[in-house]
């Protein structure tokens, strides 16, 4: 399943040299599983100032790709931390997890036309 939509992709990068956007992909691709630590470790200890600074991070990189509802979800994850609310970060945690995992392959399939 994609979650890039070519078209956006294109018309966000297309001013871009093709180095910054392999430099932009690989930022994401090698930042990724620490990124999602950091945000699993906030929700375990409940640390909400953690939480909600990292899901805000998540959101502005996540936005360099123009996939919304990756987007919103890290919206959602980084208002739980800023509300102090537990009660549906489980849920919010996974579907980041599983739609920046998607950006992710995305990222490593689209990767090479850059090269």
């Amino acid at each position: 399943m994609k979650i890039i939509n070519p078209e956006t992709f294109n018309e966000t990068f297309q001013y871009f040299d093709k180095e910054i956007i392999v430099e932009i992909i690989d930022i994401f691709i090698n930042e990724y599983p620490e990124r999602i630590e950091k945000i699993s470790t906030a929700i375990a200890t409940e640390n909400f100032p953690d939480l909600k600074f990292h899901a805000h991070s998540m959101k502005g990189v996540v936005a360099n790709f123009s996939v919304p509802d990756l987007q919103t979800v890290a919206r959602d994850l980084e208002m739980a931390g800023a509300n102090a609310d537990k009660s549906n970060v489980e849920a919010l945690f996974e579907e980041l997890k599983s739609k920046s995992q998607l950006l992710l392959e995305d990222l490593i399939e689209i990767r090479p036309q850059y090269l």
